[in-house]
């Protein structure tokens, strides 16, 4: 007997565009579909732009599932929908498990000058280990999306994102060597060890065999 469909619905990190998930290969059952990302209204709070973005999903008891900074959006825009789970990868639950850097650069408000900048430093900062520029260059290609608005509110919203609390039920999925979100901030999360912030890329595999597990049980 064939397993009633699940519809699960991807976002995206910050600036990336769809090919992001492209090694992501569920079983036959699972319906994939990637929201990609919209241009924000300059004064377009986080709850509005989630509400859009909520928009794209077309069926109730879904799975939604978001990747750094689209783990932010994915949880604002659970509070629009009735899903079936609610995964965040490579992310933060509350603005308390923002490293300490992006507090500083929060409370100097130094993010407003020149935010768009943060977008040209070197990715290779972002791996450690062997093969770390290799994955670095080959993750260039799937950084696509810069306009400048799009930048610009983004980093703010991650910066001034305000959670207090966990979503009830939400999976965490984190790499133990992310350097973005260092997982010594993070609370109660499933640990990839010697993950670094692209678990998505450079753990698919790692997601084909165990999304399944953790969204049907």
């Amino acid at each position: 007997m064939s397993k009633p469909p699940i519809h699960i619905y991807f976002v995206p990190g910050m600036s990336a565009n769809e090919t992001i998930f492209e090694a992501i290969k569920l079983p036959d059952h699972y319906i994939i579909h990637i929201i990609p990302w919209k241009t924000p209204g300059k004064q377009e709070s986080i709850s509005e732009y989630a509400k859009r973005m909520a928009a794209e999903v077309k069926v109730s008891n879904a799975v939604l599932l978001g990747v750094s900074f689209g783990g932010i959006i994915v949880q604002e825009m659970s509070h629009f929908l009735r899903l079936r789970k609610l995964v965040i990868v490579s992310s933060i639950k509350t603005k308390h498990e923002l490293p300490k850097s992006f507090r500083i650069l929060k409370k100097s408000k130094l993010y407003k000058v020149l935010p768009t900048s943060l977008v040209d430093f070197d990715w290779q900062k972002l791996f450690w280990g062997k093969g770390s520029k290799k994955i670095a260059t080959i993750y260039r290609k799937y950084l696509t999306v810069t306009d400048k608005q799009y930048m610009d509110w983004s980093i703010e919203k991650v910066l001034c994102w305000e959670q207090e609390k966990p979503i009830e039920g939400s999976i965490h999925i984190h790499g133990e060597k992310d350097v973005v979100f260092p997982i010594k901030n993070i609370k109660e999360c499933i640990s990839i060890p010697n993950g670094s912030h692209v678990i998505i890329l450079s753990r698919a595999r790692w997601f084909n065999v165990n999304l399944p597990k953790l969204i049907e049980t």
